[in-house]
């Protein structure tokens, strides 16, 4: 019998409370239309089927299929959402963008595709920032959920710390903006500028 190949879903993290920017960042509008719809109309074209992982106590948004925070990863930040997600569809691949990134283009997700090495733990870019792994906009294995499930266990609950512990395929950035995000009203102004 021929094995199954695994599904890749796309999922935009947008469980955040936007607290220093005091509005929903999913909801912000740079590229025309809200980043929540500019991040599943890339993740679309790619992915079997595009997610959008919340809190639970947060709306659905506009028929887009959810994944609420599973009770034993809710409060952890994105990589609760990650973990939920890889909990729900065992197995399944997935390409994790965040939802305030305004800048990632078609050519973002075409890197992430073209280059992964799907025997890692996950494909990820070098943030130009900090030359550490970017896990917001990264391909994240499923075959790595009990590995990332047991470092979450003992106590590492930071996305970029489990892939710095983890064996990352790492990609440097053709463009050095492409995972700006925007967490103030400040830098949604200049978002907002360079477009």
């Amino acid at each position: 019998m021929k094995a199954t190949k695994p599904k890749i879903f796309g999922l935009i993290l947008a469980g955040g409370y936007s607290r220093r920017m005091g509005q929903d960042k999913a909801l912000m509008d740079i590229n025309g239309k809200p980043q929540i719809e500019h991040v599943f109309d890339l993740l679309q074209k790619h992915c079997d089927k595009v997610f959008l992982s919340k809190r639970a106590d947060q709306k659905d948004y506009k028929g887009i299929a959810c994944i609420n925070d599973a009770d034993e990863f809710s409060n952890r930040g994105p990589l609760g959402g990650i973990l939920s997600a890889m909990k729900k569809y065992p197995g399944d691949d997935w390409l994790v963008i965040a939802c305030d990134l305004p800048f990632i283009t078609e050519e973002t997700i075409q890197t992430l595709l073209t280059l992964r090495k799907p025997q890692k733990t996950a494909t990820a870019f070098i943030s130009s920032q900090d030359a550490l792994p970017e896990p917001l906009c990264a391909i994240w294995e499923g075959h790595a959920y009990g590995p990332t499930l047991k470092l979450f266990n003992e106590g590492t609950h930071c996305p970029r710390k489990i892939l710095i512990q983890s064996d990352t395929h790492l990609l440097k950035q053709y463009n050095p903006h492409w995972l700006d995000n925007i967490n103030t009203p400040q830098e949604y102004d200049q978002a907002k500028n360079i477009k």
